[in-house]
């Protein structure tokens, strides 16, 4: 009577829970360009991206902006059309893909492809099962002399008496067979089938029983002698069930078989399902039932589209406008200035004291950026090279060479073997940076910081968002509540 009670009460809930509106047990925390973001999806980004480990863990109201930064720029992408481009729809439909076809694979299938690994194995074996022998090896080559073939002959019948007047088998296969890995196990093989041994040796060895040794055979190897020690049938499918399965996992072949069951449902659908919306169906398929799914697909296809339009606007354009990075560098050019001198310049080693000067005057007319190329194809064009050269923006401790000749320091210089001349050529930067390429680094990281905040205000002008506080007053309410229990 209690269960029945039980059951009733739970059927009921399960109407009341479907009746409820989504918004209810889900709702809309914000809204973006018109677009309702549901709580669900806000936690699981909130959650992801402060998880433990994480050093700069946000709350939850310092992680809004954040997150509606993120939208906005989705929202920019997919208003240029980024999710039209076919490299787009190639990589998110490769990743999508990898997430969706694992779950198309069920336990019959995987029970299915063991099935059919066990019956091709079965197949292979045949009918004359499986043995394991063991074997004592004399090696001769194909090649070998009369004599050779001749002393090897009599030292196997040799062993083959001994073994015939009662010596173990196990005991002078260790000690006499040149077949190192099995003479390491007394001369055993493990279990083979047909197919596996060179055929001299597999004639002689199926056509013994249990406990019956060969006389002497000879193979492309060598000489052997054979022991059979068991033979069987291949077991039925229940008994390697299991290793089977493991073997499958090992070798990733749910891959396989998801691809295999894809091309099937392809081609049942008779020419009206192409895989790509095969794939996307499934995947809707699968969403709608798995949140955690549904919200790390949808975080993919945003992923990409953010890449994209900020590679475009923020990223690559930055450190491609030099022009930009120069202004930019000007404006802001207190920002970079350093607390002690710098050494811009280079240090190098040659061979001999005419090329210290020739280095200097190859050089000391170009822009710094071109002195690489310039002394690379000046004095190492070709197999010889005559001069090495370590050149750069150097502080205090960055170079002993540098240490030693520019800024005094008392250090030990370890010479170049070859290269005996050591010299330096620059000049010192007091007071910070000639121009922008001296720390170019810094200022395309900070230009391009630049850029995303002129964008991002740009964006929340161009597109409308509201929060919900009320329902932002509820994120992981749930879990919280669920610990506490």
């Amino acid at each position: 009577m209690k269960k029945t009670a039980i059951t009733a009460l739970m059927a009921i809930a399960v109407q009341w829970v479907a009746a409820m509106p989504q918004q209810d047990i889900d709702p809309v925390i914000m809204t973006v360009n018109g677009v309702p973001v549901q709580r669900s999806e806000f936690e699981y980004s909130y959650n992801k991206n402060n998880s433990e480990g994480v050093i700069d863990k946000k709350s939850v109201q310092e992680y809004v902006d954040l997150f509606i930064n993120y939208k906005l720029k989705v929202c920019a992408a997919l208003d240029a059309k980024y999710d039209t481009l076919q490299s787009f729809k190639d990589e998110f439909a490769q990743y999508r893909d990898q997430q969706v076809r694992p779950l198309m694979v069920t336990d019959a299938d995987v029970e299915a492809e063991a099935h059919h690994i066990y019956d091709m194995t079965k197949k292979q074996i045949g009918p004359d099962g499986l043995i394991k022998v063991s074997h004592i090896l004399l090696r001769l080559g194909q090649q070998a002399s009369d004599e050779e073939q001749k002393t090897a002959k009599v030292r196997i019948d040799s062993i083959y008496n001994a073994l015939k007047n009662g010596a173990d088998f196990a005991e002078l296969a260790t000690k006499v067979s040149q077949d190192p890995g099995s003479a390491r196990q007394g001369g055993q093989l493990p279990f083979v089938q047909r197919g596996q041994l060179v055929k001299e040796f597999e004639d002689a060895a199926f056509a013994l029983q249990p406990g019956e040794m060969s006389q002497v055979v000879q193979s492309p190897f060598g000489y052997h002698i054979i022991k059979m020690n068991e033979r069987k049938q291949f077991e039925p499918f229940e008994f390697h069930h299991d290793a089977i399965l493991r073997f499958i996992e090992q070798r990733n072949l749910r891959d396989r078989i998801a691809e295999q069951k894809v091309d099937s449902l392809v081609k049942a659908s008779d020419g009206k399902l192409t895989k790509q919306q095969l794939m996307e169906q499934k995947a809707d398929e699968y969403a709608a039932q798995d949140s955690d799914l549904k919200n790390l697909i949808r975080e993919y296809h945003d992923g990409l589209l953010l890449y994209e339009i900020s590679n475009r606007l923020v990223w690559d354009k930055a450190a491609k406008d030099e022009a930009g990075l120069e202004q930019f560098f000007k404006k802001h050019k207190k920002n970079y200035k350093w607390d002690e001198p710098r050494f811009k310049g280079m240090a190098f080693h040659t061979k001999n004291e005419a090329d210290r000067q020739a280095v200097k005057d190859c050089v000391k007319n170009l822009p710094f950026d071109q002195w690489a190329e310039k002394l690379r194809t000046t004095f190492n064009a070709d197999s010889v090279i005559r001069i090495r050269v370590e050149k750069g923006i150097f502080s205090k401790g960055d170079n002993a060479l540098v240490d030693s000749m520019v800024f005094q320091k008392d250090t030990t210089v370890t010479h170049l073997k070859d290269y005996p001349i050591d010299d330096v050529f620059g000049k010192i930067l007091k007071k910070g940076p000639e121009d922008y390429t001296d720390v170019r680094g810094l200022v395309v990281a900070d230009y391009q910081e630049e850029l995303e905040r002129l964008w991002v205000a740009e964006l929340r002008k161009k597109y409308t968002f509201t929060v919900n506080e009320e329902v932002l007053k509820t994120v992981n309410s749930n879990t919280e509540a669920t610990n506490r229990k």
